[in-house]
């Protein structure tokens, strides 16, 4: 179990960081079989910071790291983050994110 006591949940041989977030997955993929949905990744990243290297030492890239990223039969794109707490590292990647893919929205989801 988590600090934030979600309990992690397996659902199609995918792991899902707590309960909310597998049954969301359920939901999307009845809206996917029902032709909603064309297109449904898991966990997709976002590069927010790209890495680099500095007086020899190497930083990694800062990635977002999303529940799901869904298309939608008309064309559009979510992305949905399934939340339980916002932390504040989580509060500073959404606005990072936000500037970074002007043309994306991270889509809040509370179950």
């Amino acid at each position: 179990m988590s600090k934030y006591r979600a309990k992690p949940t397996v659902v199609d041989n995918n792991r899902f960081d707590s309960k909310a977030e597998a049954h969301y997955y359920m939901y999307l993929k009845s809206e996917q079989q029902k032709g909603n949905i064309i297109n449904l990744e898991l966990q997709p990243a976002f590069t927010l910071l790209d890495g680099f290297k500095k007086r020899g030492k190497t930083y990694k890239a800062i990635k977002y790291v999303a529940d799901f990223k869904v298309t939608w039969q008309d064309g559009t794109t979510e992305i949905i983050d399934v939340k339980g707490v916002k932390t504040p590292v989580y509060n500073l990647k959404k606005s990072l994110f936000e500037s970074k893919y002007p043309d994306l929205t991270i889509k809040e989801v509370r179950m």
